[in-house]
């Protein structure tokens, strides 16, 4: 079996997994102690733009992502986006405003708009068909644990140094994860020059339309993800918890245990099935976490969100890309990531303003999530054929 995993995976995919850890512990190492600092800028009522602005980036810039990708190389697109982030780690403490900061927020959105894009893609180019599930899952697993170790690490760095410190540990993520990409070989056939002209976007190159399903599916469940980015550092505050980043790596090593074997099943009986039990269980941790009471209960509704997380994403991933045309593979990958985006930043803006600051607001604006949730659930089994 190893020797299998080894022919099928090999150097090229082991480097792609770092470098996907890197970054995701890069830009997630900040995201619990910046409602803090938003507050401590004087913009308490703007929480919601926080994610929402970053997403809102992210979905924008997908179109020329996903051109790029199929133009020029996954590897520069993917490098686009690391580098991004080793400015806005360095731009941060340079905010003393309110309007700076958001700004930065709106700017460091590219980062996910570029490599998650390119990432896909070359997983796409260099895993057959049958084990393509099982590479999303692990593609996923890394990203995870640098989602379980960012913020956790974030947290420990901004307690016993500073916040500061912390925003320059996230550009040194971001900056190792570029290093691993330049070391990595480019798998898109005959890529071009970069020119100016890669930049105009046509309408047909903004969505592709073979990949309506998954992206339905991946807007209703991440509206979940958004309001937990947005509201989870205020509401473990509000139970006690010191460390903000806590409910985040209980939810991530929940949801990294379970994507390789989320992914290998998605391969063997089908995705739709998969995806029936995930975003039911995305619905029912919705539903738990605006019961909790207590540092406990969070974290283990946070196992429960993590495991129809792990489930969900590497399974969408996997059905993208069965459904997408070679030729047209970053253009899939970036219609998706486009509702992903969307469904986030939703998400985000929705619970920020439904919240408001007020902490008898927060099983309300979970129980909308798990609505959305309950949404993508019936959608699959109302509308999507099984395999």
């Amino acid at each position: 079996m190893a020797e299998q995993l080894t022919r099928v995976y090999g150097v090229q995919f082991g480097l792609l997994c770092l470098s996907s850890f890197l970054f995701f512990a890069s830009f997630n190492m900040i995201i619990p102690e910046l409602p803090d600092y938003l507050s401590s800028l004087g913009g308490a009522e703007y929480k919601g733009l926080i994610i929402s602005l970053f997403t809102l980036t992210a979905g924008l810039s997908r179109p020329f992502s996903g051109k790029l990708a199929d133009k020029i190389g996954r590897i520069p697109v993917m490098i686009v986006g690391g580098a991004v982030c080793v400015v806005a780690g360095f731009m941060y403490p340079l905010t003393g405003t309110v309007a700076a900061f958001l700004f930065l927020r709106f700017m460091h959105g590219f980062s996910t708009g570029f490599t998650p894009t390119g990432t896909a893609a070359y997983v796409a180019d260099v895993i057959p068909v049958g084990r393509r599930g099982e590479a999303m899952g692990l593609i996923g697993l890394s990203g995870s644990l640098g989602m379980a170790a960012g913020p956790a690490a974030g947290g420990a760095i901004a307690n016993h140094f500073s916040v500061d410190t912390m925003f320059y540990a996230s550009s040194l993520a971001a900056f190792l994860s570029v290093g691993v990409l330049v070391r990595m070989h480019e798998t898109l056939d005959n890529p071009h020059p970069f020119r100016m002209g890669l930049l105009k976007i046509s309408r047909s190159e903004i969505f592709e339309p073979r990949v309506l399903a998954p992206s339905v599916v991946m807007l209703f469940s991440t509206f979940a993800y958004g309001t937990i980015l947005t509201i989870i550092p205020d509401f473990s505050e509000h139970l006690g918890i010191r460390n903000k980043g806590l409910f985040f790596t209980s939810f991530t090593l929940a949801s990294l245990a379970i994507r390789f074997l989320a992914g290998r099943a998605s391969d063997k009986y089908g995705r739709i099935n998969v995806l029936r039990i995930s975003t039911s269980l995305l619905t029912v941790a919705m539903v738990f976490i605006g019961l909790v009471s207590s540092p406990t209960e969070l974290l283990l509704a946070g196992v429960l969100f993590g495991v129809a997380q792990g489930m969900n994403s590497p399974t969408i991933y996997a059905w993208t890309i069965d459904l997408s045309h070679e030729a047209r593979r970053g253009r899939a990958m970036a219609t998706m990531y486009i509702a992903l985006e969307a469904g986030i930043g939703i998400g985000a803006f929705c619970s920020g303003w439904l919240y408001n600051n007020d902490a008898s607001n927060f099983t309300l604006v979970f129980w909308l999530s798990a609505a959305f949730a309950l949404i993508s659930f019936l959608y699959l089994i109302l509308f999507v054929k099984k395999e």
